[in-house]
């Protein structure tokens, strides 16, 4: 018998693709649940084609998270083998799951095994999401040889001559090298249609995924001397000493690193963000992970015996959860030092070219995966200046992602002259908006990975939030160009107290219902609306 839910997974028909598993598995029967899963473990373990492997092994999850327990006849009583929760807390997922399934067919299924498969399964799926970004990354030309590189000799990268020369210096002194420094603004998004530039959203569902952002200086109310600035800055010089010196001025840490096994350790100190970026650039490649080779061998390839690379970043007096996408426009701005040092951006200073904005692009996604946060394209929006509405875009044959998902890795960015959106229209904005951090902060990993899980569920409620928001964006970038500032902040408003709180209930809570109850009853018919970044 054919697969039901193997058939939503492969169809071409949106009608088809884009139903509700909740839809079919609330008439279900026990029995046929079970069939369905076996014939979903079959096809994800037989199928190429990573997508539909994440979407089936989604699926898996929630049926034996929600749906199999509730049904009559499972077992709410019974063991979960130890090595089997041994292997899932080794992340050995497919071995876990074997044993799970190998324990169910002995024993029946139960509410114990079904809660083990629902773990594993929900890992399984984000660790084959986390390859698929490897992969798309890995497949952006300009990107395939930093995988290819296993050995310091084969590394093709070298530092501009130009940041070696002696300035300053004189006989018998410490020498001193050029500063190479990159400042960056962050991002304010107008609306995100419902989160929509996420990695695995944002490539199956490119039709959907719309994104109105804005790059913005900042200053800070009290601190500054008014004029705004961009607020992320990266700097690099050589150093005349084999290692790599990493510091964060706002974190306070600083690390001196002389192994490659180092630069690949996330969790050893708070400079994961730049180990991720001197990755992502090609520093130190992708490649030589697991390399034994002394650091000190990479580095003279690189720029010459006994020297070395001292990296900073600065974010200037933003506080943490602030939801303007600092850590990735710092990454991004860490990434873009890090090639124009190394010759991959034409020039040393002024503004990146198209081409090399999307290569950091991609490579800022990179980055956010390898230290875990998995966040999609928009954040790094910063890198492109001004007002732009970046979109996906379908793949097409010449694509590498042609063939293996429904749309590209990296949008397009379209930047909003001054013929579509006017000078007068931008200040009347800039005039009516007051910029609050609300004082929390949480990890936007979970909330992310919820955002995905939903989507390729479909949950009826979230995909009608989903269509929702679509029409919200074509509704803002309407008036955004027709200068009704007033009406944009309606929208906004009417954006978080449907679509986003409808797809992430976690959106809101007391505190940011009381600011807006306060500020509207302060404000009274001069209150706008409320706009919730990020």
């Amino acid at each position: 018998m054919e697969s039901e839910l193997v058939r939503i997974i492969v169809a071409d028909d949106p009608t088809v693709r884009n139903r509700s598993l909740e839809a079919f598995c609330a008439s279900a029967t026990l029995d046929g649940l079970l069939q369905e899963c076996g014939a979903l473990d079959h096809f994800r373990r037989t199928r190429a084609n990573l997508y539909e492997r994440v979407r089936a092994l989604f699926f898996l999850h929630a049926i034996y998270r929600y749906y199999l327990p509730n049904k009559a006849g499972i077992s709410q009583t019974g063991l979960i083998p130890f090595d089997g929760y041994t292997n899932l807390l080794k992340r050995r997922f497919e071995e876990a799951i074997d044993i799970f399934l190998q324990t169910q067919r002995a024993e029946g299924p139960s509410d114990g095994i079904a809660s083990a498969l629902a773990a594993a399964y929900h890992s399984l799926g984000f660790q084959t999401l986390a390859d698929q970004v490897r992969r798309s990354v890995r497949s952006v030309r300009g990107n395939q040889w930093m995988f290819r590189i296993g050995h310091p000799a084969d590394h093709p990268l070298r530092v501009r001559p130009s940041l070696y020369e002696n300035v300053g210096s004189g006989p018998n002194q410490v020498p001193l090298f050029p500063i190479l420094h990159e400042s960056t603004p962050v991002r304010m998004d107008l609306t995100h249609s419902g989160w929509s530039d996420i990695f695995f959203l944002g490539m199956d569902f490119p039709e959907g995924a719309r994104v109105l952002n804005i790059s913005i200086d900042l200053s800070v109310r009290g601190q500054d001397n008014g004029a705004p600035k961009p607020p992320v800055e990266a700097y690099l010089r050589v150093i005349d000493q084999p290692i790599l010196r990493l510091v964060s001025v706002d974190l306070g840490a600083t690390a001196e690193i002389t192994s490659l096994a180092e630069v690949f350790d996330f969790a050893k100190d708070y400079l994961g963000l730049i180990k991720a970026a001197i990755i992502a650039a090609g520093i130190v490649p992708a490649g030589m992970e697991g390399a034994d080779q002394p650091l000190s061998d990479l580095l003279e390839q690189l720029i010459g015996p006994g020297y070395g690379l001292e990296i900073v970043s600065k974010v200037n007096d933003i506080p943490k959860g602030s939801r303007l996408a600092v850590s990735t426009n710092l990454l991004a701005s860490l990434i873009a030092v890090c090639m124009r040092a190394t010759g991959q951006a034409h020039n040393l200073t002024g503004p990146l070219s198209e081409d090399e904005r999307r290569l950091v692009a991609a490579r800022a996604i990179l980055g956010e995966w390898l230290g875990g946060s998995g966040g999609g394209w928009q954040d790094s929006g910063g890198v492109w200046p001004g007002m732009k509405l970046i979109t996906g875009v379908e793949a097409e044959e010449g694509d590498p992602e042609y063939g293996v998902s429904r749309g590209r890795l990296l949008p397009v960015h379209h930047i909003l002259g001054m013929g579509e959106v006017t000078a007068q229209t931008r200040q009347a904005l800039q005039d009516s908006l007051v910029l609050v951090h609300g004082g929390m902060a949480q990890d936007v990993g979970p909330i992310l990975e919820m955002v995905t899980e939903k989507y390729l569920l479909r949950s009826e409620a979230e995909w009608q939030g989903r269509q929702e928001a679509m029409q919200l964006y074509d509704q803002i970038v309407a008036l955004l160009q027709a200068g009704d500032v007033r009406a944009v902040g309606q929208s906004t408003h009417r954006n978080f107290e449907g679509p986003i709180q409808t797809i992430i209930p976690w959106a809101s809570n007391l505190f940011t219902e009381t600011l807006i109850e306060r500020v509207r009853a302060e404000f009274g018919k001069n209150f706008w609306g409320f706009w919730m970044l990020g």
